[in-house]
C-alpha cells in the first residue's frame, strides 16, 4: 500500500512539474511572438540604398505590427504588414531623404490584389521621376513581380539554366460545386435579380452561364489592358508586339526577354552585386548599405499626433455581415464607429477606405444610414481598394467623391438569396425521416430541410425585387442618375475601376493618398493642403496581441482549407466561403456579394 501511494505521488509531482515547464515554454513563446509585435524604431544607417524585396513583406491595407500564420503548410515566418497608405509615403520620404541613393527593386514575391500593386507602383513612378533611379532584378517573373519590375529604369534578369518565366498574363478560375452538391443530396435553391448576379451560380449550374462568361472576359481585359499599358509604356513597346508574344509563348528565357527588350540585361547574382554597388560609388558590395523597405517605413512613417485636425480613415474591409465579427465588416460594429465619429469634432473629414465584395443586406444598409448622417456633419471621400461591389458599393456610393483604382472591381449591383434544401441528404445519405409539425403552412419553410413551394419561391422573389428596386434608388440617388440607366448598368454586373468611370459610378480613378488630399481640401481652405499637418487616424483600432492570437488560431481551426498548396486549393475556398457565408448563415437572408476574388501573382 505504501508503494502505491509513492507511485501516486511520483505521477502527481510529475504532471506538476511538466504543467511548469509547459507554462514557462508558452509564456516564453508568446513573450517573444509579442515582442515582435511591438511598434520599435529600427536604427537605419546614414545613406545607403533602399532595397524593396516583395517576397520580405506583404503589402497590405493597412500596417499591422501583429502577424501570424500558423497554417501547417507555411513555412512559419511572420511577414511584416505595411499598409499601401504608409508605404506609399515612405517612397515620397525617400525621394526628399539624401540618405537614399537609389531603389533596389526585388519584384518577385509580388502577390495580393491588384489594386495595391497598382497604387504601389504609382508611388513607385512618382519617385522615379523625382530624379532618383529605381533598379529592378527578377528571377523567375510572374504577370505580377514584372509588372511592379517595369517601373524601373533598369531591368536584370538572372542569367543561367533554371531562370524561366511564368509572365503568361492574366487569367481567373470559375469553380462549380452542383455536381458534387448533387452527389450530397444538396439541393441549393437560388433567388436572385439580375442576368449577371453570379454569385450563386456555382452552387446550381455546373458551368458558367452565357452572362457570366460576358462578364468575367470583359474584366479580364480590362485588368490586363491597365497592366499592359504600363509595361508597354515604361518599356517602349508596343501592346501588340507583348500581346503576340504572351499568346506565341516567346517569353520563357532571359534571352528573349533581353530580344523583346523587356529587361536590359542578363546578369548573375554576383553580377549584380556589382552592379549595385558600382551605381552606389562603393568600392565592392559589402560596402553597400541597405535600407529594407519595412524598417524605413517603420522609422520615416511616424502619424503627427501633435496635430489638432484630424481626418479618419475608416477601413471596410472583408465580407459585410451581422454580428460581432472583428475580421469582417459587422453592420453593428461599423454603425456604431461611424456614428462615434461623427461625434468627434476633431474629426474634420473622412476617408472611407473600400475592400469588401458585398454581403448582408442588412448590415449594408445600417451602415449606409449611418454614412448619410456624418455627410451632413463632415465630408466624407471614398476610396476603393481591390473590391467596391455590391454591398461594398451600396455602403459607400453616396459618399461626397469616389476614387477608384483602374482595377477595382466595383458595381455588383443585385441581390440574391439561397436557401438549401438538405431533404434528400438527410433521407438518402444520413438515413434520417424527418417530419414537421407547425402552426401556419410555412413555418417550417427557412427549415433548409425541404423544398420550397412555388408560393414560397413566390415570397422570396418578391422580397428580392423590393431589395432591388431600393437598391437600384439607392444609387440613383447617391450618384445623380436616373434609375432606368441604373438598372441597364446593373443587373448585378461586375465593372473595373476603368470601365466604372465611364458609366458614372465612380467620378475619378485615384488612389487612397489622392483620396486624403481632396478629403483635407474639403475641409480647409487650402487648395493644396500639406497632409504632414493633419493627424490620420485609423478606424477601426488595431486588436491586442491576445485578440489577434486567439482570433487566428479560431481561425485556423475553423477555416483550414485542406487543398491549400495543390490545384484544388480554390475549390477548397468555394466550400469554405459556402459553409461560411451562406450555409451558416440564417436562412433566408438577403446578400449583395460579388461572386469571385481575383488575386495578382
Amino acid at each position: 500500500m505504501k508503494k502505491f501511494w509513492k507511485m501516486v505521488l511520483a505521477v502527481i509531482c510529475g504532471l506538476i512539474i511538466m504543467g511548469i515547464l509547459n507554462l514557462l515554454i508558452f509564456s516564453a513563446i508568446f513573450g517573444a511572438m509579442a515582442g515582435s509585435g511591438k511598434k520599435s524604431t529600427p536604427s537605419l544607417p546614414r545613406e545607403g540604398v533602399l532595397r524593396i524585396d516583395m517576397s520580405a513583406f506583404t503589402l497590405a491595407e493597412r500596417t499591422s505590427t501583429v502577424n501570424f500564420n500558423f497554417s501547417p503548410l507555411s513555412s512559419g515566418q511572420m511577414l511584416p504588414k505595411v499598409g499601401i497608405r504608409k508605404a506609399v509615403n515612405a517612397l515620397a520620404k525617400a525621394a526628399e531623404d539624401p540618405g537614399v541613393k537609389y531603389v533596389f527593386l526585388k519584384s518577385d514575391g509580388a502577390a495580393g490584389s491588384f489594386a495595391l500593386l497598382e497604387e504601389f507602383r504609382e508611388a513607385l513612378d512618382a519617385f522615379r521621376k523625382s530624379g532618383k533611379a529605381i533598379v529592378a532584378y527578377t528571377e523567375m517573373p510572374t504577370t505580377g513581380s514584372y509588372y511592379m519590375a517595369s517601373v524601373a529604369d533598369k531591368v536584370y534578369m538572372l542569367s543561367g539554366h533554371g531562370a524561366e518565366s511564368m509572365f503568361q498574363g492574366v487569367g481567373g478560375q470559375l469553380i462549380f460545386l452542383k455536381d458534387i452538391l448533387d452527389k450530397l443530396g444538396v439541393n441549393v435553391q437560388l433567388i436572385r435579380h439580375g442576368k449577371y448576379k453570379s454569385a450563386g451560380e456555382m452552387y446550381i449550374r455546373s458551368e458558367a452561364s452565357p452572362e457570366n462568361i460576358e462578364q468575367n472576359q470583359a474584366m479580364i481585359s480590362s485588368i490586363w489592358k491597365s497592366i499592359s499599358d504600363k509595361i508597354t509604356a515604361s518599356r517602349e513597346i508596343s501592346a501588340e508586339a507583348l500581346d503576340e508574344a504572351l499568346n506565341n509563348m516567346k517569353l520563357s528565357t532571359p534571352e528573349s526577354f533581353k530580344e523583346m527588350s523587356m529587361i536590359d540585361g542578363t546578369l548573375t547574382q554576383e553580377e549584380m552585386k556589382a552592379k549595385l554597388a558600382e551605381l552606389a560609388m562603393a568600392k565592392d558590395y559589402s560596402k553597400v548599405s541597405m535600407i529594407e523597405f519595412p524598417d524605413y517605413v517603420t522609422a520615416k512613417c511616424v502619424e503627427n499626433f501633435r496635430a489638432k485636425n484630424k481626418i479618419a480613415i475608416v477601413y471596410a474591409e472583408g465580407n459585410i455581415v451581422e454580428g460581432s465579427d472583428r475580421q469582417n465588416i459587422s453592420g453593428e460594429t461599423y454603425a456604431k464607429m461611424l456614428s462615434d465619429i461623427r461625434a468627434d469634432s476633431t474629426i474634420k473629414a473622412v476617408v472611407f477606405r473600400i475592400n469588401s465584395p458585398g454581403g448582408s443586406v442588412l448590415a449594408s444598409d445600417k451602415i449606409k444610414r449611418e454614412v448619410d448622417e456624418l455627410r451632413k456633419f463632415k465630408p466624407v471621400i471614398a476610396s476603393y481598394g481591390g473590391y467596391a461591389a455590391s454591398g461594398g458599393y451600396w455602403i459607400s456610393n453616396s459618399c461626397d467623391k469616389i476614387y477608384s483604382d483602374q482595377t477595382t472591381l466595383t458595381g455588383s449591383i443585385g441581390v440574391f438569396s439561397m436557401i438549401p434544401d438538405l431533404s434528400k441528404t438527410a433521407k438518402d445519405i444520413a438515413h434520417v425521416n424527418i417530419q414537421f409539425i407547425t402552426s401556419h403552412n410555412h413555418a417550417d419553410m427557412y427549415s433548409g430541410l425541404r423544398p420550397l413551394s412555388d408560393m414560397e419561391k413566390d415570397y422570396m422573389q418578391g422580397s428580392v425585387e423590393r431589395i432591388y428596386d431600393a437598391f437600384v434608388q439607392t444609387v440613383s440617388e447617391g450618384r445623380s442618375l436616373e434609375p432606368d440607366f441604373v438598372d441597364s448598368i446593373a443587373q448585378g454586373r461586375v465593372w473595373t475601376g476603368s470601365d466604372a468611370l465611364k458609366i458614372g459610378l465612380v467620378d475619378e480613378l485615384g488612389t487612397l493618398q489622392d483620396a486624403l488630399r481632396y478629403a483635407a481640401m474639403s475641409a480647409s481652405s487650402s487648395s493644396d493642403p500639406d497632409l504632414s499637418t493633419w493627424q490620420i487616424k485609423e478606424y477601426p483600432s488595431e486588436p491586442s496581441f491576445m485578440d489577434a492570437l486567439m482570433s487566428q488560431l479560431g481561425q485556423d481551426k475553423k477555416d483550414y482549407n485542406v487543398f491549400a498548396g495543390t490545384p484544388l486549393e480554390n475549390a477548397g475556398r468555394a466550400f469554405l466561403n459556402w459553409k461560411k457565408n451562406y450555409a451558416s448563415t440564417e436562412k433566408g437572408t438577403m446578400f449583395a456579394t460579388m461572386p469571385f476574388d481575383f488575386e495578382i501573382q
